[in-house]
């Protein structure tokens, strides 16, 4: 069974990478670019038509203010790409905002900053693709009539693509995104050309339509909020910029310098796009409008139902190339397939964060495991899977999605800026080179300016998107944040209920029974009583088994063992795949060819839990491991149970449930049990 389903997955994702060759998936700058930076390269197609959508409230006469929401955006975005500059060169390991928030602010605000990154990044899938499988509907009536399906099957071919490994995917996103880039960039500069050298007059399709305001003539504070809301609209243009942070592990060396400088170059990109299709939507007078069916009049009639709003870089794209050119065509394709593509940061991201928390145990450790093809594959799927959720539910309805982003990501950037402001203070407070001293306090005067003006940010990006959606994206930090506070207390627990004792223990008692191979994976109660159990059997041969996973925990393993002295021989087999079933099942029957008249007896520390949930944080490679050997001949499998507290509760609840229900009480029912009972007591 195993074999037949090999195949398919060898021919989907590729063939498995050994342990050794992690080194070459890292990622050269070229490649890391369209990775990890995707995100916020490919905001600039919708971010500057959501500045539009809300000035158009006030009608086109607010159009003005949008070169001054630009300049607003451009200055947050340099804040937040400086800001960051700084974190991957002090944190280069990979945990970029979660871990200066933990380090720096403590565990809550580290968790705080994970539950809202989670959130951004099932965010960033699924606007990203809703968006794309709008703007390619608009050439394709398939599309959008059929566009939950297939905003489905994008995300599955996106976890497909990110399986086979980041470096291949890198390759495969690199190219369109480059497309795109280098289309915008053409667009502005001929776009420029004709505008001031050959003094050409550009209309975009939507130049001589007007728009009837919803509130007409707006001032005061009712303008300020106005201007604000469009503010933090545009503010979709830095979302993504923290992947690189994070992402930090998986560029060449040396590592940090190599992503400060791909961060550095995602922002001059990324804002010169934004600000040149701002500067060309106003130049060629786009139109757009919240309501386009009854606010967009043409000729003194509203266009009605039927008509198909374009994207603001669509309609600059017509104006500048025209329509149906082969630059046109060009960007208009690029622009669709990079909105797709653009998920990939998330898909870097998340599984990388994933990881970071399964080690730190607030996420289950199976998130911490490299697949086949060397990727946080489990991290993948989790991603995939909460992405489609979210386009079922609301539809693949990017107007809708995109209520509920940019939350979290400003509240990750804020509570990351804070935690580098304090990291800062504690280094300058024992630094005495002055050279130093000097460098940490310009790096400080940076993190606290974007610590105060991301600050500001979200606290307009919540009084203005609060009631649009953006109390959903809160709702679902909170879930992140109980859920993984619930799984790091259970696993703290667990820890030390089975921590193994430096003395003698009633789990070092000799049980009855025997084995010949004692499985482990580190030494707690659970190991000392698998041990102990197997000394009382006198089996001809008894060893220890373990499997080469982490080179740094074998390593931790081994000197623990010769530091208790135990007197059973350990037995460690590599494993350059990083399975743990084959390698046993190998071992064992190996044992079988050499000696077939012989019964091997495998041993496996068990633990026992008494609530469902549990099952999913322990156990998993203990029961694969089961399932295998009991089908291999002349092999005993046995298991050595550890009651957890957990358990013994559950066995307090059935036992209480049993005296509740006597035998044969649901069967006979409640009134002829108690005639039973009364007839018994007059006898």
């Amino acid at each position: 069974m195993s074999k037949l389903t090999d195949v398919p997955k060898r021919i989907l994702i590729g063939r498995a990478l050994r342990s050794d060759r992690l080194g070459e998936t890292l990622l050269p700058k070229r490649i890391a670019l369209p990775v990890f930076a995707s995100d916020p390269l490919s905001s600039v197609a919708y971010a500057p038509g959501e500045v539009l959508l809300v000035l158009s409230i006030a009608g086109v006469s607010a159009y003005h203010f949008s070169p001054w929401i630009a300049v607003a955006v451009v200055v947050l975005m340099f804040t937040v790409v400086a800001s960051y500059r700084q974190n991957v060169h002090a944190y280069p390991s990979g945990g970029g905002d979660y871990e200066v928030a933990n380090t720096n602010l403590g565990p809550r605000a580290g968790l705080t900053v994970a539950s809202a990154l989670l959130v951004d990044y099932v965010l960033t899938v699924a606007v990203s693709i809703a968006s794309g499988i709008e703007n390619l509907g608009s050439a394709i009536p398939f599309v959008v009539e059929h566009k939950v399906s297939c905003a489905v099957a994008v995300i599955v071919l996106l976890t497909l693509m990110n399986l086979r490994g980041v470096k291949e995917s890198g390759k495969l996103f690199a190219i369109p995104t480059y497309v795109f880039v280098a289309g915008v960039f053409i667009m502005i500069a001929w776009g420029a050309f004709r505008g001031f050298v050959l003094d050409d007059t550009m209309h975009a399709p939507t130049a001589d339509y007007h728009i009837k305001a919803e509130h007409q003539g707006l001032a005061g504070f009712a303008l300020v909020f106005l201007l604000l809301r469009a503010f933090s609209s545009g503010c979709a243009a830095l979302t993504g910029v923290e992947a690189i942070s994070n992402g930090v592990p998986a560029f060449r060396k040396p590592k940090s310098k190599n992503a400060a400088s791909t961060l550095a170059a995602m922002g001059l990109l990324a804002v010169t796009m934004f600000c040149g299709i701002i500067a060309l939507a106003m130049a060629t007078n786009v139109r757009m409008a919240e309501n386009p069916a009854n606010d967009l009049i043409h000729n003194g009639v509203a266009v009605g139902p039927d008509y198909v709003q374009n994207p603001v870089i669509s309609q600059v794209a017509e104006a500048v190339f025209g329509k149906g050119s082969f630059l046109f065509i060009v960007l208009a394709a690029a622009t669709a397939l990079v909105l797709f593509l653009a998920a990939n940061t998330a898909y870097n991201g998340f599984p990388l964060l994933g990881s970071i928390l399964a080690q730190d145990r607030y996420l289950p450790r199976q998130l911490h495991t490299r697949g086949d093809r060397l990727a946080f594959s489990n991290g993948i799927v989790l991603l995939a899977g909460a992405a489609t959720l979210l386009v079922v539910i609301y539809g693949a309805d990017s107007t809708r999605l995109i209520q509920l982003y940019i939350v979290g990501v400003f509240v990750s950037f804020t509570l990351s800026q804070t935690g580098m402001v304090r990291h800062w203070n504690r280094h300058l407070a024992t630094e005495k080179d002055q050279a130093k001293r000097r460098h940490m306090v310009r790096s400080r005067a940076i993190n606290a300016f974007g610590a105060f003006f991301t600050g500001l940010v979200l606290v307009v990006v919540l009084v203005t998107k609060f009631t649009h959606g953006a109390w959903v994206a809160l709702l679902g930090m909170c879930i992140f944040y109980a859920t993984m506070s619930a799984i790091r207390k259970h696993y703290d627990r667990v820890a030390e209920e089975i921590a193994a004792p430096e003395g003698p223990s009633d789990d070092s008692v000799r049980p009855s029974r025997v084995h010949s191979v004692v499985l482990i994976s580190k030494i707690h109660r659970p190991t000392l009583r698998a041990l102990a159990y197997a000394k009382l059997m006198r089996s001809d041969t008894l060893e220890a088994l373990s499997v080469n996973v982490d080179p740094a925990e074998t390593k931790a393993l081994k000197e623990e063992w010769d530091r208790r002295g135990i007197d059973v021989p350990l037995k460690v087999l590599d494993s350059p795949y990083r399975e743990i079933t084959r390698p046993v099942i190998e071992y064992v029957k190996g044992l079988r060819k050499e000696s077939p008249r012989d019964a091997v007896s495998v041993i496996i520390p068990e633990y026992v839990v008494g609530h469902w949930y549990e099952h999913l944080l322990h156990n998993q490679s203990a029961l694969r491991l089961k399932g295998r050997l009991l089908f291999t001949p002349g092999v005993m499998v046995t298991s050595v149970p550890y009651q957890l507290e957990s358990s013994e509760a559950a066995k307090k609840r059935a036992r209480r449930r049993q005296e509740w229900s006597a035998p044969g009480a649901v069967r006979r029912g409640p009134a002829e049990e108690r005639a039973k009972e009364s007839s018994n007591t007059k006898g």
